[in-house]
């Protein structure tokens, strides 16, 4: 099966602080892949550093003269080592990153944040997403007219995944898709997730904290500590591995 990431011995320092301790891991096109942690486990700064972010970060600090920040490995994105491409490359090529937190715009509309994620897309292919974004989550559809910054948590999370859905990706980072929800909100946002991996085929990178809900629906998870790899596995594997039934399923 082909791998369309694969991250080799990747670190990943912040001035003398070590944040992603040599880590490897694995994509396979078309399958749902997570990272489990705990806050500060480097779960984010894996998502920035695959989307190109962090290259940014990297630039702002220098500029400002502030703490220096050191990546080194690799990050194969479909054969070709990533790891100094522009974020903005990546995302023509289709990484695309739906941020922690949501960051939508807020004074913006419903239907404003999605055309805005489309900005690329052509017009027949963002008016298709744009009709599946609405058949996956039709309570966006009825609130297309009211600004952002006026939804509830999970309706933003809905539109934020909405929003790079449009972005047609093929790499779909999910950075912390669950934070702050109730566990029905929980099992709406992990069904279309399911969805929107069998009806597209995208790739899916799942990083989060809360991995119970996420855990039956991946094909290859990965949990991190102190920013190294310390177990892996098929979902099966891990949700059978008393470690993890211990920290996520209180058994």
């Amino acid at each position: 099966m082909t791998a369309l990431l694969e991250i080799n011995d990747l670190m990943v320092f912040y001035e003398n602080a070590l944040a992603i301790n040599n880590v490897t891991l694995h994509c396979q096109e078309g399958k749902i892949t997570g990272i489990f942690g705990a806050n500060s486990a480097g779960k984010s700064t894996i998502m920035y550093t695959i989307s190109g972010i962090i290259l940014d970060q990297k630039k702002k600090e220098e500029m400002r003269g502030g703490e220096k920040i050191t990546v080194l490995g690799s990050i194969y994105y479909d054969g070709k080592n990533i790891i100094s491409m522009e974020p903005s490359d990546r995302a023509k090529k289709g990484i695309i990153l739906c941020p922690e937190r949501r960051r939508i715009f807020a004074e913006s509309t419903v239907l404003e944040n999605l055309k805005i994620g489309g900005i690329l897309a052509a017009r027949e292919q963002a008016k298709q997403t744009l009709d599946y974004v609405f058949t996956i989550f039709p309570a966006l559809k009825e609130l297309k007219k009211r600004p952002g910054g006026f939804l509830s948590g999970g309706e933003q999370q809905m539109l934020a995944i909405g929003r790079a859905l449009m972005a047609q990706p093929r790499l779909l980072l999910l950075d912390e898709p669950l934070l702050g929800l109730s566990p029905k909100l929980e099992q709406t946002l992990v069904k279309a997730i399911r969805d929107i991996n069998a009806q597209t085929g995208v790739t899916l990178l799942i990083a989060e904290q809360y991995a119970r809900p996420i855990l039956p629906i991946i094909d290859q998870g990965y949990v991190l500590e102190n920013g190294g790899v310390v177990l892996q596995g098929t979902s099966k594997e891990l949700m059978d591995n008393p470690d993890v039934k211990s920290a996520y399923f209180g058994i």
